[in-house]
Order: structure tokens, then sequence, then C-alpha cells
């Protein structure tokens, strides 16, 4: 009887490596965690008291630590098992969490948030290569992540308002233990390269490329006024009188607005050229901040928010890969992109601590209506960018 049911255990654990199951737990819950942890951020920490300044020293440090640590776990996921480094960071976020929960000095909720972030945002190029290395089709992996934040947002909100803020964090654990179960399932075929001392003698060369330098204040821009935005968001809607559950359920319905630009990017992401939908998508930024920035009526903003919250950055995520793909060489587009995840992190610190102090010593109005003018700024330089289409590419197809 024992060696029959040790040969079920090893048939099912059989069944269960690579299979489909392992790839949802690990995506679903990955971005389900993250949403958990973070969507809530300014409404939790405001609720403990603390100025929309500290949220902002809380949030911008967390970007700082992930600006320093980002390339060190690349180069572990490069040089030792995969599977066992992130086992490892995502038990360290595990930790973090409950650190974070049990926190209430703002020294040790910098730190303990940082952590957490820390592993969550080292983690995420990997996350995004193991999908694309799976057996299964990209979006059908990929839209589990959006699946996965939408739930998180709300959970969010139903425990922050039905149980207690601190049972967020008690279910992140759980979450985030599901996404290691999954984790430990999955056999992406990812191959390691010894790309090191290439990159090292090539990174010099990218700023020498004009082009890209012209982008990367493009980026600079966009990033900074839409992670900033994400972090300000669910405090401006309560600020305006909606409680944190109905503020959490559109947030969450928000992110389900970018399911179909992933489910269908292969239908219009080859078609379209890089500076139609750098336009297209820094136009629903600029909106969307201006919607904010005027004080209308609720129901625009929430429009607003459907609209563009979740919408624009997907879009952006992946006409990042096209435009990179199209003025950079083929052997400095990992380099270059790096470059780019580092410029976000730098430039959504400066932009976070800008925001906390503006909102302090005037309003969210305010606020947005900086934003609004940045993003003119930002559409102006995509206006007179000088890129080709990159269609030829087919990347999406």
């Amino acid at each position: 009887m024992e060696t029959v049911r040790n040969d079920l255990k090893v048939s099912l654990w059989t069944q269960y490596q690579n299979s489909y199951l392992s790839y949802f737990l690990m995506y679903n819950f990955y971005y389900l965690s993250w949403a958990l942890f973070s969507a809530l951020i300014s409404v939790y920490l405001i609720g403990l008291g603390f100025k929309a300044s500290e949220v902002s020293l809380v949030v911008s440090a967390s970007f700082l630590t992930s600006l320093f640590t980002q390339p060190i776990i690349g180069k572990w996921n490069n040089q030792y098992n995969l599977k066992k480094v992130n086992v490892i960071l995502f038990t360290i976020a595990v930790i973090g969490g409950i650190v974070f929960m049990l926190s209430r000095n703002l020294l040790m909720i910098t730190v303990s948030y940082s952590v957490v972030l820390m592993m969550i945002n080292g983690v995420n190029p990997v996350m995004e290569k193991i999908a694309t290395a799976s057996p299964y089709q990209y979006g059908k992996i990929r839209i589990w992540g959006t699946i996965g934040y939408a739930l998180g947002s709300q959970i969010a909100g139903l425990l922050y308002d039905k149980v207690s803020p601190q049972s967020i964090f008690i279910v992140f654990v759980l979450t985030m233990s599901l996404c290691i179960l999954g984790l430990i399932g999955t056999q992406p075929q990812i191959k390691k390269e010894s790309i090191e001392n290439k990159e090292k003698t090539r990174s010099i060369d990218l700023f020498k490329n004009k082009k890209f330098i012209y982008y990367l204040a493009i980026c600079a821009v966009f990033y900074g006024v839409t992670n900033m935005s994400n972090t300000f968001i669910p405090s401006m809607l309560t600020d305006k009188g909606l409680k944190v559950d109905m503020a959490s359920t559109i947030l969450s319905l928000a992110v389900f607005c970018e399911a179909p630009l992933v489910l269908f990017s292969g239908r219009f992401m080859d078609k379209l050229a890089n500076k139609i939908l750098l336009l297209i998508s820094v136009s629903m930024v600029c909106m969307q901040c201006a919607v904010y920035a005027f004080d209308l009526p609720m129901i625009f903003i929430i429009i607003a928010t459907f609209i563009a919250k979740h919408p624009a950055g997907m879009l952006y995520i992946m006409i990042n890969l096209k435009v990179v793909n199209t003025i950079i060489d083929e052997n400095q587009q990992i380099t270059a992109l790096a470059i780019v995840a580092t410029l976000k992190n730098l430039v959504s610190i400066i932009f976070q601590n800008i925001a906390g102090y503006i909102i302090d010593m005037t309003s969210y109005g305010n606020l947005y209506f900086v934003c609004f003018w940045c993003m003119i700024i930002c559409f102006l330089l995509v206006v007179f960018f000088k890129i080709s289409s990159g269609n030829d590419k087919k990347l999406f197809s």
C-alpha cells in the first residue's frame, strides 16, 4: 500500500512538472501578491497617520533599492540555478511582508517594504523570461498576470474594509507561497549565455546612439508620471469621497482593461508604426492627468482610470520592446532594456518625492496639473522623434 501511495505521488508530481497549472500558479499569484502588497500602500500608510511625503519616502526607497539590486539578481539568475535563486528571493519577500505587517515605525516600514519590492521587482524580468520560454503561448500565460493583479487589487480593498488592514499581508504570505509552488513546478527552456563581458564592453557605445538617448528622455517623463500616479490614485480616489473597497473595485476593473491589448497584441503591434503607438500611449496618459487635474465629476475620473491607468502602461511595455528592437543592434538589446529599467527606477524616485510634497502643500488637483504639462512635453518629444516604423521586425505576430 505504501509503495502504491509513493508511486501515485511520483506520478502526480511528474504530471505537475512543466504543466499549465504550474505556470498558472506562478504567474497568477506573483502578480496577485504584487497587487496585494502595493496597490493600496498610500491608503494603508496614510491610514496609519503618515503624511503623503512620508508615503513617497517609503515608495521611493523601494525604487532606490531595486535600482541597485536588479543587475545583481539578474547576474545570480545567469550564474546559478534559476528556480533555487528565485525561491530564495520569494521566501525573503514573504519574511519581509510579515515584518512590514508588524511594523509601525517609519524606518522599519521603509526597510521591510523595500525588501519585499526589491525581491518582486528584481525577479520580474526573470518571470517574463520564464513565460516566454514555457511550452505555452506567451499571451496565454501573460493574461493570468493581468487577472492576478486585478484580483489582488480587489481582494486588498475587501480585506482592508471588511477584515483589517493587516489581514492584507497575511493573505500576501499565502499567495506568495502558492507562487513559489508554481515556480518549483516550471521547467522553462532557458539557455544561459555568457553575455556579461559583451555587455560591459558595449554599454558605453549605447550612449553614442542619439536616437536611444532621445528615447530615454521620452521614457523618463512617461515612467516618472505613470509610476507616481499609480502610487497616489488610490488615495486620490478616497480623498474625493470613495470608500476604500469601492476604490479598490475600480482599480481592479481597470486592470482588466489591459487584457484585450495582451490577447490581441499580434493584430496591431506589428501593423502600427512606433511613433503612432507612442503617441497613442502618451495621449492616453495626457487625457488621464487632465481629467484628474481639472476635478471633473467622479464618473469621468473612473472612465479615465479605466482607459489609461493600466492599458497605457501595458501598451508602453510592448512599445518599449519594439522601439529598442528597432533602434538598437541585436547584440545590445539586453543591455538597452536594462538601462531603460534602471532609468525607470531612478525617475520614479524623483517624481515620487516631488509628488508627496505637492500633495502635502496643495492638492491632488495641482499635482495632476503639473503631470499634465509634463505629459504635454512628452507628447512633443514623441512628435519630433525620428524613428522608423519597426513593423518589419514582426515581434508580436
